[in-house]
């Protein structure tokens, strides 16, 4: 591997980087038929009752074969989750895990609702959409054509997945995503701060967690 991928990788902060990782190699292991992606989605009788737990982990890094919508997703998850990573919450591995360790679980508990049964996509529009109003004022440019401000970015990015796709079935699965995160942000930077004053279970990741990733 050259030299320069190899830096550009270790640069990658580690939540986003191991987060890239497991969703590449989960859909190069579906395109060498090691696996098939009915061994991975998630459905709360497979999982929870016929005792197929993984299957709460593994629909979260199957971003689909690898076409232009993969390429896609994972390119604008990357890019705004790691930017997030590196901006709000530097130095915070823990909390970051913890914002998506919860977004993970209400998807779970949304996903019968709109019978979605790969999850990874809703989980890569938290961080844009937590990204984007943290930053409301940064001027984004969409593919060198429009030039949005970054709160229209989330509804942006759906509505090309709804071109590209062709179909509304992935844009519901991206704006369910928003919703999710829209719930995050409003836990962490609107109820956080004129309700509460100050952390809370919902804001930071309990001190188990923080000794896991070193953080204490």
């Amino acid at each position: 591997m050259p030299v320069g991928i190899e830096a550009w990788i270790t640069q990658i902060p580690p939540i986003t980087r191991g987060w890239l990782a497991l969703s590449v190699l989960t859909s190069l292991a579906v395109q060498c038929q090691l696996v098939t992606p009915l061994q991975l989605y998630y459905s709360p009788k497979n999982a929870f009752v016929n005792g197929q737990a993984w299957r709460a982990v593994t629909n979260f890094f199957y971003f689909g074969p690898i076409s232009l919508d993969f390429v896609f997703h994972l390119f604008f998850f990357m890019r705004y989750s790691r930017m997030l990573e590196e901006s709000s919450f530097a130095n915070r591995k823990a909390d970051y895990f913890w914002l998506l360790f919860l977004s993970s679980i209400m998807l779970l508990g949304l996903s019968p609702l709109f019978n979605l049964p790969f999850l990874s996509s809703p989980l890569a529009f938290v961080p844009i959409y937590i990204w984007s109003r943290r930053h409301p004022s940064t001027p984004i440019s969409l593919f060198g054509l429009i030039t949005i401000t970054a709160p229209y970015l989330p509804f942006a990015l759906v509505a090309f997945s709804w071109v590209l796709n062709g179909t509304w079935k992935a844009a519901t699965a991206d704006l369910v995503g928003c919703a999710v995160g829209h719930v995050g942000w409003f836990m962490r930077d609107v109820w956080l701060r004129e309700m509460v004053g100050g952390p809370t279970f919902f804001s930071h990741a309990p001190d188990r967690v923080k000794r896991l990733f070193g953080d204490l």
